[in-house]
Parts: C-alpha cells; sequence; structure tokens
C-alpha cells in the first residue's frame, strides 16, 4: 500500500489533473492499489450488500438488477487507506481546492441483468459550474472485479459536464433527440482490481448492460468543495470510537455526525428516472 506523502502534488501534476477533469471530466490511476486490499474491499462490500438488501429502505434501485447502497466508513477496512491515499489528496486538492471534505461513501452494484440507463448527471449541476465554470465536487470509484465487456461497464461521453441542462428533465436527464451527441462521444471504461477513477458526477454518463452470470461491484466516494453542500443527500457517520483512531489531518476533512453508535442509514439519494422499474 502507497503511504502517504508530505505533499502529494509534488508528486502528481496539478496541471494535468485539472486538465483532465475540466476537459474529458474523468481520469484515473492504474495499479493505486495491491490486488489483496480489493479483495478485502469486495469481501466487504459483498457482505454490506447481503445485510442491505434484507432492511427496508436499505438499498435503492438504479433500474432493474441495480442497486446503490450508501455505507458508513468504518464499514469497510480500507477507509483510511483509500482518502489518505496520495493520489486521491492530490486530486482534490487540485480541483477541490486545500479545504476539500469528504460527504459520501458508498458502492453500485450492477447484477447480471441490469439494463441501460438513460443518459444522466448524478445531480442538477451548481451555480458554481453553470456561472462560474468551476467544479465543485468530485466522485472517486474503486471496481471491486476486473470489469469485462459482458459485465455492464461504465459508459461515460467525456466533455459533458459543461452541457446546457436547460432541456433535461429534472436538470439531469437529457431527452432522447439528444442522444446521439452522447453516444457519439461515448468511452466505456473497463478498470482491473487496484485501479481508481474519479470523474465529475455532472459528466453525462450511464451504467451499460450487463449480460454476464457476475455482479460488477464499485466503491463510490464523495468529495466537495466548501460551499457544495452535497452532504445534505447524504448521512456520514462516524463513531467517536473510530473518530479517534484516525490521522489528524483527515479528522478535519470528514462532513460527518460523530455518534455513539452507528444508526442504520435508510438511503435518500435516489435519482429521479433511473427508477425503471423494480431493482
Amino acid at each position: 500500500m502507497s503511504k502517504t506523502t508530505l505533499n502529494s502534488s509534488l508528486k502528481y501534476d496539478t496541471a494535468e489533473i485539472m486538465g483532465a477533469l475540466y476537459g474529458p471530466g474523468i481520469t484515473g490511476l492504474k495499479g493505486a492499489f495491491d490486488r489483496k486490499w480489493v479483495k478485502e474491499l469486495g469481501e466487504d462490500i459483498a457482505g454490506l450488500y447481503e445485510e442491505a438488501l434484507k432492511r427496508p429502505g436499505g438499498a435503492v434501485g438504479r433500474g432493474p438488477k441495480r442497486h446503490y447502497v450508501e455505507i458508513h466508513p468504518e464499514d469497510i477496512r480500507g477507509f483510511v487507506d483509500l482518502v489518505t491515499h496520495p493520489w486521491v489528496k492530490a486530486v482534490c486538492e487540485s480541483v477541490l481546492g486545500p479545504e476539500y471534505k469528504i460527504v459520501e461513501i458508498g458502492f453500485d452494484v450492477p447484477n447480471p441483468g441490469a439494463v441501460n440507463q438513460p443518459w444522466h448527471r448524478d445531480f442538477p449541476a451548481p451555480q458554481d459550474t453553470i456561472k462560474g465554470r468551476r467544479l465543485n465536487s468530485l466522485a472517486f470509484n474503486v471496481t471491486t472485479v476486473d470489469v469485462e465487456p459482458d459485465m455492464g461497464p461504465f459508459e461515460i461521453a467525456p466533455g459533458t459536464q459543461w452541457d446546457d441542462a436547460s432541456e433535461f428533465e429534472h436538470e439531469m436527464f437529457p431527452p432522447k433527440e439528444f442522444y446521439s451527441r452522447y453516444e457519439g462521444r461515448a468511452e466505456q471504461k473497463m478498470p482491473k482490481m487496484g485501479d481508481i477513477s474519479v470523474r465529475s458526477a455532472l459528466t453525462i454518463h450511464r451504467g451499460t448492460a450487463n449480460h454476464s452470470d457476475q455482479a460488477r461491484p464499485v466503491l463510490v466516494l464523495g468529495v466537495d468543495a466548501p460551499g457544495a453542500n452535497n452532504h445534505e443527500r447524504h448521512d456520514l457517520q462516524i463513531t467517536k470510537k473510530f473518530y479517534d483512531t484516525l490521522p489528524e489531518d483527515l479528522k478535519g476533512r470528514l462532513m460527518c455526525r460523530i455518534v455513539d453508535e452507528l444508526e442504520v442509514i435508510v438511503q435518500g439519494h435516489s435519482i429521479e428516472g433511473l427508477m425503471m422499474g423494480e431493482a
């Protein structure tokens, strides 16, 4: 596992990071973690997913055979490794500034039989982006499997984080007559275990149909610049016992509630329009 450097920007180029996220809207780092670490992450997610499906409101449908589950940071063994990785820190510092905040941790699971999602953004573009032309949030993704073409790869239309959404439904879903634009730009991502990616959730994207017999779980980490307020869609909780074990410089990065005991999360970040029948 890579250890955090004192200054992440010494190792990773700020201009290159900003160019990727302000241009295509997505970038990544291959081999950020070893496969043993990812295998443990996959085990943790599998257990959490099984538990979530058993309780009302434990998972939110993102279309047939597809779920999202928000979790607690201490539910996964590798949380601290992830958020203190020097590349993750460098990306956040470069795009969101030195006072960025971690606001979300969860996972998506496209199961066998999942269908193409509609092209979408994860939420409406904020005024910082519409008027200020500034990105104020990022989403990191870590796959727990080696993605193959038949497993419903993530598909993104680079550069579309700047698209005018005035004709989009809920400011998130472009009308079907716009689809040719996104299909013409579409890139499918096939990361391997150990890779990590980061994107603007405003870049138009979708999950594709999973024709395989294997699920494609992916961890999601949400990070905000000051004032972005995406924490209002989530409920990041950390027990005082776990909080006390965290590195001091990480504690100030967490937009969370400190609790004596973790409370069950009722999934609240439902993306209107992705509810294409029962999950």
